[in-house]
């Protein structure tokens, strides 16, 4: 699957999954498999500009308004982080 075509989809929070704002930072709880995921104040601004967004493209052009970096090097972490959230069962990548 090509950079755009994984742009042009959605990430949305997996159905079991908890999440908890704690002063700006935040702790993820994937109920099936009990493991926490906490993450610093950027992780978890950036995981709520992902998951409340249209798009991983709206939530990019959102993200590289906000964030003094380059645009690639903007892309590259955020389809990292992205992977990271899959494979720990916290997000979904779906279809708007």
């Amino acid at each position: 699957m090509t950079t755009q075509m994984v742009l042009n989809k959605k990430v949305s929070l997996s159905a079991n999954v908890l999440t908890q704002d704690l002063a700006g930072e935040s702790v993820l709880l994937n109920l099936q498999t009990e493991e926490y995921f906490s993450q610093n104040e950027v992780g978890t601004k950036i995981f709520f500009v992902l998951t409340e967004s249209d798009s991983i493209q709206t939530a990019y052009d959102t993200l590289l308004k906000e964030y003094d970096v380059e645009p690639e090097k903007l892309k590259q972490d955020l389809l990292k982080f992205i992977d990271k959230l899959v494979k720990a069962g916290l997000v979904e990548i779906t279809d708007f």
